[in-house]
């Protein structure tokens, strides 16, 4: 799979790299816009880090080319790229103050003493620092050591800053306020982000693009919305939130069957008779009568969620799970209606029959409330 855009700051053709006989990135090719912000996202082993770290210049790949503004770059040292990258634990110096760590890159360049003093107080006003210039590291807290190890990789002027999990070893709250803080830092600078997580929500909320990432290959580029909303198979519907993913037969344009009955949908061009998996969002379920509705089912289990409930619904063997904030218990039978625009369809893909049900959901939660009582 290959995305091809004009302007791309950062190119990977047909990239391969192995380690230990084993095969990393897999014919990786990605093209990266200026001034975009990038997400590579994917489950721990997909190859997302080992990507970022090929851009970085920290590996060099087995065969495929890495090109910055066209020109190749494979044999181009890390300290030569206009590249600068953030790691999860900061990498700050200990012994040295806010101060001298926003100008330590720009030390090393010999850059005048007032250029860097200028620069400094430009890049702590911007991850609002300006009154922690002469704190030592040690007193600041996990996010302003986020925040200083932001300025100093952005006081040497990148032109494409890489975000290796930067958020990572933050709390929740304090990752949502960073996760806004380095939207707007991107927004303010224009830079090209490039930020590797496997964190969904962060991807979504955050990125202009999100590249998904499984066993070395790309399964899916686009926007957060398209991804969400979109997914080109059964491992990024199931990696990206919460989602039923049903057998299903396409019996013609706009029409599928599933769960045994019909349904109308607004898919089309996937022929006739043809197999196909089906994928509905649990938030887009409504909650009925079972007379009432489309399939009906057996609540297994529920959970509170705090905005809803999340329910687990045995619908003829199928453990389907629905968003909801109506209140059902163990036990109640209900109905569930679904809509044709809420009823995405996909090919079958290698991935089809490695993901199932929620019955392990469920299962687990009968064996917490077991173990309870």
């Amino acid at each position: 799979m290959y995305k091809k855009i004009d302007s791309s700051i950062i190119s990977l053709e047909k990239i391969n790299i192995s380690f230990n006989n084993e095969n990393i990135l897999k014919d990786l090719s990605l093209a990266i816009k200026e001034g975009e912000f990038v997400t590579l996202l994917g489950p721990s082993g997909c190859g997302k880090t080992t990507t970022l770290r090929i851009i970085a210049g920290f590996l060099t790949p087995d065969s495929g080319n890495l090109l910055f503004r066209g020109k190749k770059i494979n044999n181009v040292p890390a300290h030569k790229r206009e590249v600068n990258t953030i790691f999860q634990k900061y990498a700050l110096f200990p012994h040295l103050n806010v101060y001298e760590n926003v100008a330590f890159g720009m030390r090393i360049q010999r850059k005048p003493e007032e250029e860097i003093k200028k620069k400094v107080s430009e890049m702590l006003k911007m991850v609002n620092l300006s009154n922690y210039i002469n704190r030592s590291i040690d007193s600041l807290s996990g996010g302003q050591q986020q925040r200083v190890a932001i300025a100093r990789a952005l006081a040497n002027n990148p032109k494409v800053l890489l975000l290796d999990e930067p958020l990572g070893a933050l709390d929740l709250k304090l990752r949502k306020d960073m996760q806004a803080e380095l939207k707007n830092i991107h927004q303010k600078t224009g830079i090209t982000f490039i930020l590797v997580t496997h964190d969904q929500e962060e991807a979504l909320s955050m990125s202009d693009t999100v590249v998904v990432m499984d066993k070395g290959q790309i399964q899916q580029i686009g926007t957060p919305e398209d991804i969400y909303n979109e997914p080109e198979n059964a491992f990024v519907a199931d990696f990206i939130g919460e989602s039923n993913i049903i057998d299903g037969i396409m019996l013609e344009d706009y029409r599928v069957k599933f769960s045994g009955r019909e349904f109308e949908c607004i898919d089309k061009g996937f022929g006739k008779m043809k197999p196909i998996d089906v994928v509905i969002r649990p938030e887009d379920i409504k909650v009925t009568t079972p007379e009432n509705g489309y399939v009906s089912g057996e609540v297994t289990s529920v959970t509170f969620k705090g905005v809803h409930n999340e329910i687990i619904v045995d619908v003829n063997g199928f453990k389907w799970m629905i968003q909801t904030t109506e209140s059902q218990e163990p036990g109640d039978r209900i109905g569930m209606v679904i809509f044709p625009d809420d009823i995405h369809i996909m090919n079958k893909s290698s991935y089809s029959s490695e993901i199932g049900d929620y019955s392990a959901f469920s299962d687990e939660f009968y064996e917490e409330q077991h173990q309870k009582n």
